[in-house]
């Protein structure tokens, strides 16, 4: 079977993705495809939208603030990703995008903002979070865009914790053990979630609090003080090489039927 060609552009949508199906592209989408990359009509683009795989496609109209695309062939079916989680202390707004990006970029599924009692910042753009999400998304092959979970507090997200995900705590602390023995002997086979505090650390009682849950593994993440979004970061890349798809290479784009 012949390879399909490897559109440089990728783009996720929300429409239902099939043979002969015409997409029609939201107006920064348009944008983007028509003022940015100057394509043209023919030009090769893909499309996924987290349910039917990733798409072949082609621009088939354009024009100032709307463009769609014709789809020729399913290049990849949709396949489980980590069904990862990263919990949060927001911090600021560049350091954020900087996070929502490589959150993404390293394959969790939710993003989930919380308040913690040094948390500086007052209020989460989750709609800032969902676009830099996307476009990571789009930008790193993956096929599914990650969820932003609404703000809350900590307290909260740990009263309404699903059963079955534990979490990795990224604890600053010094007295916790080095992250690879932790989850070196870790039986658990069931989902996660990275859970990392704001810029000025957990409190000894939220420590405490968290420390007491059956569902939360304590972890060092090393000898020196990380920033907020470098410790998040270093956690989910030591959870996915030790327990998560980094086990695993990368796949090519070929036709699927």
């Amino acid at each position: 079977m012949t390879e399909l060609p490897r559109p440089q552009t990728r783009l996720h949508v929300a429409a239902d993705l099939g043979p002969d199906a015409v997409v029609g592209l939201d107006e920064g989408q348009a944008h983007l495809v028509r003022s940015v990359l100057r394509l043209e009509r023919g030009a090769p683009v893909a499309l996924f939208n987290g349910r039917d795989g990733e798409w072949l496609a082609r621009i088939d109209g354009i024009g100032k603030g709307w463009a769609s695309a014709a789809l020729v062939a399913r290049i990849r079916p949709q396949v489980a990703e980590p069904d990862l989680w990263l919990v949060f202390a927001p911090i600021k707004r560049a350091r954020l995008d900087f996070l929502a990006e490589k959150a993404t970029e390293l394959g969790v599924s939710a993003l989930w903002p919380v308040f913690t009692r040094h948390t500086a910042v007052e209020r989460v753009n989750e709609d800032r979070l969902r676009a830099n999400a996307r476009e990571a998304a789009e930008q790193t092959g993956r096929l599914s865009v990650p969820v932003v979970h609404a703000v809350t507090d900590l307290e909260a997200a740990l009263s309404a914790w699903p059963a079955g995900r534990r979490i990795l705590l990224g604890d600053e602390s010094g007295s916790a053990p080095p992250v690879a023995d932790v989850l070196g002997a870790e039986t658990h086979a069931g989902p996660w979630a990275v859970l990392t505090g704001p810029e000025g650390g957990f409190t000894r009682a939220e420590l405490d609090r968290l420390r007491e849950l059956p569902f939360v593994s304590p972890a060092s993440l090393g000898p020196r003080v990380l920033r907020a979004d470098t410790a998040a970061i270093a956690a989910l890349a030591v959870l996915q090489a030790l327990r998560g798809d980094w086990r695993h290479g990368r796949p090519g784009l070929r036709p699927s039927g």
